[in-house]
């Protein structure tokens, strides 16, 4: 592995250096620049079980071969239920981390939707991700998540994800690269859209896969710890709760920012050895998912476009 450790710190300080960055600049413009992008999904994700055809990956769970694209076009097919599949970003990163956090969170009311099949790429060895599973208490038995091993990234690129600022400039340090798109002075643009909410809350947002994360990692000893828990592990108590004036909005300012906090201290940092990627060019690629029908065509598809600027799974359910 070639990847300095310059160049790993600054992918996992970018979003919080980001964020402080970014403070001053008025809530209004970043409103209206969020508005000015729309997500335009390239064809290759429009269609993955096509564009993914032919592709084989370790399935972690049990070492087996998968070629992604049959997954996708034939394993509802007998059931005429749906498969989600997430291909993400490197373990050590927040995309990658957040998208297991959402759809862990999510998985019960996905599953009410029809979805049966849970796929995760994500871009390490299988080790790697063996890690990440286990800090994050993902479930993997039968019908549960699928996590698969890509240490290349190839699943992602062949998907049409962002691969990140000027991905075929070899003269460029990929330090300066994720620098660019951390500090949102380059395409992809959504970095800032989707960090500064985080800190200045939602109103009408929600916060319950918030406190179930932010749960799991207290119980795991990380840091900060917000919550108060009974003797069964009931949340019985939440410091937002007493956030001055704005408690009662459905994701209260900073807070979903404190989770980040907490997948930056107690993962990113904590863990980067056991969870970085082993191929430079995952390390400023971004991701992205889709569910598929039973025929392996796509309901829903999104590609990142940017840090933290992962999909919303409740919008995901509305699709759906």
């Amino acid at each position: 592995n070639n990847l300095q450790t310059p160049m790993a710190r600054a992918r996992l300080i970018m979003p919080l250096s980001t964020a402080l960055l970014s403070l001053s600049t008025s809530f209004l413009f970043i409103c209206s620049f969020d508005a000015c992008f729309s997500l335009v999904i390239p064809i290759s994700a429009a269609k993955p079980a096509a564009s993914l055809q032919g592709l084989e990956l370790t399935r972690v769970n049990d070492g087996s071969k998968v070629d992604l694209g049959e997954a996708l076009a034939s394993s509802s097919a007998s059931s005429g239920e749906r498969t989600m599949l997430i291909i993400s970003t490197h373990p050590a990163d927040f995309n990658m981390i957040e998208y297991c956090q959402r759809a862990k969170s999510a998985m019960p009311q996905l599953k009410e939707k029809g979805v049966s099949r849970f796929l995760v790429v994500m871009n390490g060895q299988t080790s790697s991700c063996e890690k990440l599973v286990q800090l994050l208490d993902m479930p993997t038995n039968k019908n549960e998540f699928e996590i698969f091993s890509d240490p290349t990234g190839e699943a992602g690129r062949k998907f049409g994800v962002s691969r990140g600022f000027r991905p075929d400039d070899d003269k460029m340090s990929p330090l300066l690269k994720v620098t660019v798109v951390g500090l949102g002075f380059g395409p992809p643009w959504m970095t800032l859209p989707a960090v500064l909410p985080g800190y200045f809350g939602d109103p009408n947002g929600r916060r319950d896969w918030i406190e179930a994360c932010l749960k799991q990692g207290q119980k795991a000893g990380r840091w900060p710890t917000v919550l108060k828990l009974d003797s069964d592990d009931n949340i019985i108590g939440n410091k937002f709760d007493e956030f001055p004036l704005l408690s009662g909005w459905g994701r209260r300012p900073f807070e979903l920012a404190t989770l980040r906090l907490q997948s930056l201290v107690g993962i990113q940092m904590k863990h980067w050895v056991d969870l970085k990627p082993v191929d430079d060019r995952c390390l400023s690629q971004l991701g992205g998912c889709t569910v598929v029908d039973d025929a392996g065509d796509a309901i829903y598809s999104w590609v990142d476009r940017g840090l933290c600027d992962v999909p919303d799974m409740d919008e995901i359910s509305k699709a759906l």
